[in-house]
């Protein structure tokens, strides 16, 4: 369930702080393709690689390429997830 606080808060524009998991590993040297997203190569339980991205992102459009390239790279998403939204400043 997302929180009152995320869904008030945040707008097309706001930058946000998220998580996001693909299926594989990634080399830390993805990160610039990827927006700068830190890079957390792990294993689930059952042994499957899975990478996790996690950083700010400026707005939705960032976030979609971000989104594009993974999708480019034909890594499976397993999740996204807004991790904090930052306040507003218009």
């Amino acid at each position: 369930m997302i929180s009152s606080k995320i869904t008030n808060d945040m707008k097309f524009t706001s930058p946000a702080h998220y998580r996001i998991h693909v299926k594989g590993f990634l080399d830390e040297s993805w990160s610039d393709r990827l927006n700068g997203l830190s890079i957390n190569n792990q294993t689930s339980p059952t042994g499957a690689p899975i990478a996790e991205l996690t950083g700010k992102v400026r707005d939705q459009a960032e976030l979609i390429g971000v989104l594009g390239s993974i999708y480019e790279m034909h890594l499976p998403l397993l999740s996204v997830k807004v991790i904090d939204v930052e306040p507003d400043h218009d």
